[in-house]
């Protein structure tokens, strides 16, 4: 079989798992956010954290909660990694400088799992359990409980009020993430993933000496780090590693795991609202981008210019050959289109189009179908956009699912659109700008250029794939990405919770000859060249001076 067939039947097959999944996942989430019932186990978390799951909250205490909750994540992520050298289970390990603390504090809140350590030679169990495990669940119900809250918004009318966030985030976690996950690890360990609490071993004579490797709670931290869209792996390999990610099916598992929940809420969204079609029309734009992603990835990538790529069958370099070029472009856009900084293979090894694809991903704002909760409420922000551009084309006033799209609005609109690119370029042009900064890029020109390009674009979408080449563990690079996640995270979820408030507090208005139809191909189509459009106004300077450079070169 050719690689390019292989890779071909690849995206086949996981198409077929995710319209398995589809239906009945995005009914099942939908009734978990619009029950009354509270399951024991969640009442007692609510008398454990003094919460009364009942209460509806408007946007600002919503925000309130997701800024505590979050606030305190990073507190205490912060104070178990200084802490750790005295901590038990430790492996040996001294505890994380400040630095690094705080970068790895807030990228694992931020759902973002920046690592600019090595897993197996840096962090402890307790750290990977009680800590960034224990993230890699609640950080990703919070992005689903604001898209949620997004979603009441449209489908309220006349109030303020939308929903209970203590209630959504134990919710999400207890009857979303906790039960699919742990299928999922069962299925990582009978296929090969590790999982136990072992300390540091040797394994093996390579050439004369012998290789050190520590085991841990692989399997299961893997299952939410792919289910999650969160990245951060117990090794530095990622899941290139094979204790992570074994075999081509696990590798293929993994990427259906990092999709499965972030498609499934354009169907909790169409039922939530009471309209499946305008599910399927969000769907239809996430999944027209994510082909093409796919498809223009396994080009580049098989391209085949020169002896040693036809030698290898495609762009071997930095590629894992139990996954092969398919494998490799498929979870390279996958991650990057997601906000999953989980990597199978080394993004700056890439060809020069392939590494612009990645960064290209992440700079669409990663709804495609972005990151669980993020994914949902970026798109939704984006419709808003494309109903207010089709709005100013016949001069009517913009509407989308029964309410007016006015000043407001696409003011929030625009200030959410606004600042994951201000943070992007901002970074960036500070780091090339100051004298020491640059000294972290393994490469010049182009290449690494697109190196520093691409930290921050990873660090303020909140993916944390890494282009590799790039020194990131100083204090410059600690302390900036580490602002850069959290300013990307929880700026726009500022913007997504106001705007949900406004929608809610409207009156419905009725659907007329003239109203656009938003759960029509045409729209979809609209929606796909707004988002292109936006983004290569925003970044095309930026891409030209990196991976556009290198790839014409």
């Amino acid at each position: 079989m050719s690689p390019v067939l292989a890779g071909v039947l690849q995206l086949l097959a996981l198409m077929g798992a995710l319209a398995l999944a589809y239906v009945p996942l995005g009914t099942y989430m939908a009734r978990v956010y619009s029950s009354e019932k509270h399951l024991r186990v969640e009442k007692w978390i609510y008398k454990g954290i003094g919460a009364d799951p009942d209460t509806e909250m408007r946007w600002t205490a919503y925000l309130r909660g997701v800024l505590a909750f979050s606030a305190a994540g990073v507190l205490f992520l912060y104070l178990l990694q200084r802490l750790q050298g005295g901590l038990p289970g430790s492996l040996g390990f001294s505890s994380i400088e400040p630095a690094q603390a705080f970068d790895t504090a807030a990228s694992f809140v931020t759902n973002t799992n920046w690592q600019s350590y090595y897993g197996e030679q840096t962090m402890g169990h307790v750290v990977q359990t009680a800590g960034l495990a224990v993230q890699n669940f609640v950080s990703a119900a919070v992005g689903i409980a604001v898209a949620v809250a997004l979603v009441r918004g449209f489908a309220r009318s006349r109030t303020g009020e939308l929903g209970n966030f203590w209630a959504d985030l134990v919710r999400g976690t207890v009857r979303v993430l906790v039960p699919v996950a742990a299928v999922a690890a069962v299925v990582l360990v009978a296929c090969g993933a590790i999982q136990n609490f072992s300390g540091i071993h040797e394994v093996g004579q390579f050439m004369g000496g012998s290789q050190a490797w520590n085991g841990g709670a692989v399997a299961s931290q893997e299952a939410i780090k792919e289910l999650g869209t969160n990245g951060g792996g117990y090794f530095n390999a990622n899941s290139a590693h094979p204790f992570e990610n074994p075999t081509p099916f696990t590798n293929l598992f993994e990427i259906f795991l990092i999709l499965v929940i972030p498609l499934a809420l354009t169907r909790t969204f169409g039922v939530m609202v009471g309209s499946v079609k305008q599910g399927y029309a969000i769907l239809a734009t996430m999944v027209t981008i994510w082909v093409g992603f796919v498809a223009l990835m396994m080009w580049t990538e098989f391209a085949h210019h020169g002896p040693a790529l036809q030698a290898a069958g495609g762009a071997m370099e930095g590629k894992e050959t139990r996954f092969g070029v398919g494998g490799s472009a498929l979870f390279g856009v996958s991650t990057t289109l997601t906000s999953t900084g989980a990597v199978d293979s080394f993004h700056s090894s890439f060809t020069g189009l392939g590494g612009g694809i990645t960064m290209l991903g992440m700079m669409l704002g990663e709804i495609a179908p972005g990151g669980v909760g993020s994914g949902l409420y970026g798109m939704l922000i984006m419709a808003i956009i494309a109903v207010f551009i089709a709005g100013l084309m016949v001069g009517r006033t913009p509407e989308y699912l029964g309410k007016k799209i006015g000043p407001r609005e696409i003011k929030l609109a625009a200030c959410y659109i606004l600042v994951t690119p201000a943070l992007v370029l901002g970074f960036t042009a500070a780091s090339m700008a100051l004298p020491t900064p640059p000294n972290s890029m393994l490469n010049s020109g182009a290449h690494g250029f697109s190196e520093v390009l691409y930290a921050f674009t990873s660090a303020s979408n909140n993916n944390g794939s890494a282009f590799a080449g790039l020194n990131a563990n100083t204090d410059w690079y600690n302390t900036t990405t580490g602002l850069a996640m959290l300013l990307g995270r929880f700026v726009p979820m500022v913007f997504v919770l106001a705007l949900a408030g406004s929608l809610a507090g409207q009156r419905p208005v009725p659907a007329t000859a003239g109203t656009l139809r938003t759960e029509k191909p045409l729209f979809t189509g609209l929606l796909v060249g707004a988002i292109l459009i936006i983004t290569g106004l925003t970044y095309f300077p930026a891409l030209a001076l990196g991976p556009l450079a290198e790839g014409l070169a």
